[in-house]
């Protein structure tokens, strides 16, 4: 008997079944399709078998990490949401998942990890707060510098290079597209009637992401609530696919042997693995900065001098 595929992602947060927008997308295409996934939701990137968020393991252990190809995975499994729509709604899907990207990936990025209120209050908090020390010291730090070299890439080289106008233009885009989603979404349960689509699983991770985060700056949410449509069927997604994953505190539960969301046998191993692996990034930081330096011990030091300066050292760090 084949292994079942293996699923890692972020875990839920923000009344979300998943904080991080490729994981709830992936997720949602998963329970849109009922694919047969044993799912680990954790906090701990290195946990997973590519050391990177969401990330599938295959029933032949091969290892997939970007979500374009994660679906894709899962249609050749025969797991596929698109499979009754027609050749026009199979264009519409490419235009409007290139819309999303192009218009309103920009802006998520901005309001979650660029906007120092939301970053410090809500992005950076959740992440510190719900990773395993050490990893909660750099983490959330080095993903914010990734997403910065994201929106860069995704911005292009045709955009103002003032800072300001940047955003408008980035913010104006982002609510035309929303305007456009909900003008094309119309009355109907999905984008494509009464049965979902892997477009409705990427329209919903962007939208929810937004639509269920308390944000103490939200130019964008703001615009997007005033679309009905669009928050009542992110509202009919989460009830009907996500019904008891969207608690933003999950309820104390006795964790079975052999849970979906631990991995008994290699449990230890792993957190020790991540403290030494942390300790040594720590210290190798520390090194090549300059806080920490290693010299020769001088006969002629006079007594009471080396506890000094570790003590100096200590305070700095």
């Amino acid at each position: 008997m084949a292994a079942p595929m293996e699923l890692f992602c972020w875990s839920g947060g923000w009344g979300l079944p998943s904080v991080d927008l490729d994981s709830l997308a992936v997720l949602t295409y998963a329970r849109f399709t009922g694919a047969p996934l044993k799912v680990h939701k954790i906090t701990n990137p290195w946990r997973s078998p590519s050391g990177t968020l969401p990330a599938l393991q295959t029933s032949h252990g091969e290892v997939i990490s970007v979500p374009h190809k994660i679906i894709t995975h899962l249609r050749k499994e025969k797991y596929n949401a698109d499979y009754d729509l027609s050749a026009r709604q199979g264009a519409d899907t490419l235009a409007f998942m290139s819309l999303l990207e192009e218009k309103l990936l920009p802006v998520l990025i901005h309001t979650f990890w660029i906007d120092t209120k939301n970053y410090v209050e809500v992005t950076r908090k959740w992440y510190a707060e719900a990773m395993p020390f050490p990893l909660n010291f750099f983490l959330p730090g080095r993903m914010q510098r990734q997403y910065m070299e994201r929106l860069q890439l995704l911005c292009g080289e045709h955009r103002p290079e003032n800072e300001e106008e940047l955003e408008k233009e980035l913010y104006r885009e982002a609510r035309e597209c929303l305007t456009l989603l909900s003008q094309r979404l119309g009355s109907q349960k999905f984008f494509f009637g009464d049965a979902p689509a892997s477009l409705d699983a990427f329209v919903f991770s962007h939208l929810a992401l937004l639509l269920q985060t308390k944000l103490p700056s939200g130019k964008l949410q703001a615009h997007l609530q005033g679309l009905h449509n669009l928050c009542a069927y992110c509202t009919h997604i989460l009830c009907l696919y996500f019904p008891w994953d969207g608690a933003e505190v999950p309820p104390p539960q006795q964790t079975p042997v052999g849970s979906e969301t631990e991995e008994e046998p290699y449990r230890r191993r792993n957190q020790i693995l991540s403290v030494l692996a942390g300790l040594a990034a720590m210290v190798g930081y520390a090194l090549l900065s300059g806080i920490v330096s290693i010299q020769r011990a001088t006969p002629a030091r006079a007594p009471g001098t080396q506890a000094l300066s570790m003590a100096e050292e200590d305070e700095e760090e």
